[in-house]
């Protein structure tokens, strides 16, 4: 894909924000509905049985999960955990991760990616809230996988994954206090499936990056990534902000809400293609637990989240102060607890516009959300500890590309855009 270089920022103030009412969106989202009724329809059983026999379940500790419910009924305020995982259990996620022979596969796995998403009882409003990976806890009791590991053990909360999926739920439940009422976990494998389903995901950088660890490497300026180049991105730690675990959160962080955009947009609800697809990518793509085992019950929480405004989903990121053993680590601040506990009484997150009210601030339209991210700003991170956040429709500047000399060409520290200007023979990951 061809990138277009980042215009300069201007003095110029942002137009009003249109006030629409949110039937146009209702009336995408009963389309989309629709046209998965119909393709079902045209499919028969058949289909529908294919698309259920894709999907991989489980279940979680009764403990850990409270309540357990299928799908996310309205009035129940409910916790999912979003887990992305670095396996290496297959030749295509070997691939992918390219950290494995071509003779031997790794067995552990880590949670590269951790999001608690909190839907609202109400569903008008949704919190994601990104979990580093270099998060250091005092973990769990856990067997799992052949593997002991005793209570109190010191460590990255992403390691609980080679416990299994059970422990890694028991993990989070412990460190937030919240009960876990569903979880979704994708591999690398299912990144990319999701990136193609919709045509690309549009993303943007501040300057040029080559990052020779996750071997992402773009221009400056505005690109719609998909395929490989899509796990790239959202793998990159060392391109972005300070180079560590907390650059990685940008990235997907800013990928996630271009994503969402992009699923709101007319041209992914009402084409059937893409709906089939993205139907097919993500039943493969999704181990699941027990209450969100079909099709229906996974179209019921899409239709769900993708209800929620864009303008009322906020992105926000675990407090963290950096570890005092480790530099390369962090431990949770002491904001952390006041975000657990805006999240269990279900509090949103997300502070009406002084220009707005409450009412109009949920009614902005797929239109007035799906635009473009802007190369005019640079995102960094979630610069609060108090529990608030940016929401998806704000979330939509350039990445950050670190001034750190994060990366190295032949032994030699260079910064993300040094090693860009250092490797022209490198094709660039949209090319």
């Amino acid at each position: 894909m061809k990138h277009v270089a980042p215009d300069e920022p201007t003095e110029a103030g942002a137009p009003p924000r249109r006030v629409e009412h949110r039937h146009p969106r209702l009336r995408k989202l009963l389309a989309a509905l629709v046209v998965l009724a119909l393709l079902l329809a045209a499919g028969g059983y058949g289909l529908y049985r294919h698309l259920n026999a894709n999907i991989t379940s489980m279940e979680i500790p009764s403990d850990v999960q409270g309540e357990a419910l299928e799908g996310l009924p309205k009035g129940k305020a409910q916790n999912i955990l979003v887990i992305g995982t670095d396996s290496r259990q297959n030749a295509a996620d070997c691939k992918l991760g390219g950290s494995c022979g071509d003779d031997k596969l790794d067995g552990d796995t880590n949670a590269d990616v951790e999001m608690l998403v909190h839907i609202s009882a109400d569903h008008e409003s949704m919190t994601v809230m990104s979990i580093p990976r270099d998060t250091i806890l005092d973990l769990p009791a856990c067997t799992g996988n052949g593997k002991t590991r005793e209570a109190g053990t010191r460590g990255r909360i992403n390691g609980s994954l080679n416990y299994g999926v059970d422990c890694q739920l028991r993990t989070v439940h412990e460190l937030t206090g919240l009960t876990i009422n569903h979880f979704m976990m994708v591999d690398f494998s299912g990144v990319v499936s999701l990136s193609d389903a919709v045509g690309g995901v549009d993303v943007c950088v501040d300057a040029d990056v080559y990052d020779t660890y996750s071997h992402l490497k773009l221009a400056k300026g505005e690109h719609t990534l998909q395929g490989v180049a899509a796990l790239q991105f959202v793998r990159t730690r060392h391109g972005f902000g300070d180079g560590s675990d907390l650059g990685r959160t940008i990235g997907q962080r800013l990928y996630l809400s271009s994503l969402q955009r992009k699923l709101e947009s007319a041209g992914t609800l009402l084409n059937p293609q893409k709906v089939y697809r993205l139907a097919e990518a993500g039943t493969k793509a999704l181990t699941v637990d027990s209450g969100l085992d079909s099709v229906s019950t996974l179209a019921q929480v899409a239709a769900t989240v993708g209800g929620v405004p864009a303008s009322s989903t906020a992105f926000v990121t675990l407090p963290t102060v950096p570890d005092p053993e480790n530099v390369n680590t962090v431990v949770p601040a002491e904001g952390a607890q006041k975000l657990f506990d805006k999240l269990a009484a279900d509090e949103s997150l997300v502070k009406p516009s002084p220009k707005t009210t409450p009412s109009t601030a949920s009614s902005a339209t797929p239109e007035a959300t799906s635009q473009k991210p802007s190369p005019s700003a640079s995102a960094t991170g979630d610069p609060a500890t108090d529990g608030s956040a940016q929401t998806s429709a704000e979330t939509t500047g350039c990445a950050q590309v670190s001034t750190q000399k994060t990366v190295e060409i032949n032994g030699v520290p260079m910064t993300p855009s040094e090693a860009y200007a250092a490797s022209p023979r490198i094709k660039d990951s949209d090319a």
